[in-house]
C-alpha cells in the first residue's frame, strides 16, 4: 500500500462511488497524513451529496404530488426585480424534466454568482421549457411594481414553447388559465420554482450588465439596480437616467 503514491491513490479515490470499497478500508490502514486527508475529503464530499440528494427529495415534494394526481407540465414561477429603484423585473417559468437532478439547486439569493451560473446552465440542459418575461422601468412606472410583477409573471408563462397543466409560484397569484399554487418562500420548497429564481437572477443580472455599458456612471453591474451607497451616491452626482423607476423613492422626489 505504501508503495502507491498519494497521486495515484487521489486519481483512484476520484473514481470510488460506494463507501464500502475495500479499497478505502485498505487506505484506513496507511498512516500517512496525505492519505488521511483524501479520505477524510472523499468521505466530507459524499456527506455533502448525500445531503445535497436528501434536500433535493425534500423540495420536490410538491411536483411528487401533483404528478401524482395527473400533472405532468408543472411550471416553477419566480420573479426577480420588485426592489431595486431601476431596470425590470424579470420573471421565470420552469418546466424541468420528471426525473431531473440538479445538485445545489436553492433559492438563487442563498447562491453565489458563480454557482447560479453553473445552475443556470444545467437548468436549461434538464428543463423541458424555459419562459421568460420582462417588464420595463417605464411600465413599472405606469402600472405599479405589483402590478408589472404579475405581467412579468404571466408574460414568462406566455412564453414557454410548451403548455404546462399547473403552475407553483412563489407568494404570488396571478389567476392565469391555468391551476396554480402560490407557495411562502416556494424558492426554498420547490425545485421548480427555485431553478425559476435562479434563471430570472441570472436573466437579470445581464441585463443591468448591459446597462451598465450604456449608463457607466451608477455602477448597475455591481448593485443590479438596488439601493446601495453607490447607487444613491450616483444619483445625487449625476440625477436618472432613463432606467430609473420615476415613481421609486428617492428618485419620486428628484421629480417633485
Amino acid at each position: 500500500m505504501k508503495k502507491t503514491s498519494i497521486q495515484e491513490i487521489k486519481k483512484i479515490i476520484d473514481q470510488i462511488q460506494d463507501e464500502n470499497n475495500p479499497f478505502l478500508k485498505q487506505l484506513t490502514l496507511d498512516s500517512r497524513k496525505g492519505v488521511k486527508d483524501l479520505l477524510e475529503k472523499w468521505h466530507h464530499t459524499k456527506k455533502q451529496e448525500r445531503d445535497q440528494r436528501k434536500q433535493y427529495i425534500i423540495m420536490e415534494t410538491y411536483e411528487r404530488r401533483l404528478r401524482k394526481d395527473g400533472f405532468k407540465l408543472i411550471a416553477g414561477l419566480d420573479e426577480v426585480g420588485r426592489g431595486p429603484l431601476a431596470g425590470p423585473v424579470v420573471s421565470a417559468a420552469v418546466i424541468l424534466e420528471e426525473n431531473s437532478y440538479i445538485p445545489g439547486l436553492n433559492d438563487s439569493k442563498k447562491l453565489t454568482e458563480k454557482k447560479r451560473e453553473e445552475l443556470y446552465s444545467e437548468i436549461m440542459s434538464k428543463s423541458v421549457a424555459v419562459g421568460i418575461g420582462i417588464l420595463s422601468s417605464e411600465e413599472i412606472d405606469r402600472v405599479n411594481i405589483y402590478e408589472a410583477t404579475k405581467k412579468s409573471m404571466l408574460a414568462a408563462v406566455q412564453n414557454l414553447s410548451v403548455q404546462p397543466d399547473y403552475l407553483l409560484l412563489d407568494a404570488m397569484k396571478i389567476n392565469s388559465i391555468y391551476p396554480e399554487i402560490s407557495i411562502i418562500k416556494g424558492d426554498a420548497k420547490s425545485v421548480s420554482i427555485a431553478a425559476a429564481s435562479i434563471v430570472a437572477k441570472v436573466t437579470r443580472d445581464g441585463i443591468m450588465k448591459d446597462y451598465h455599458e450604456q449608463y457607466p456612471h451608477y455602477g448597475f453591474h455591481l448593485h443590479m439596480g438596488y439601493g446601495t451607497k453607490l447607487h444613491l451616491d450616483a444619483l445625487n452626482d449625476f440625477g436618472p437616467c432613463p432606467i430609473h423607476r420615476k415613481t421609486f423613492a428617492p428618485i419620486k422626489k428628484l421629480f417633485e
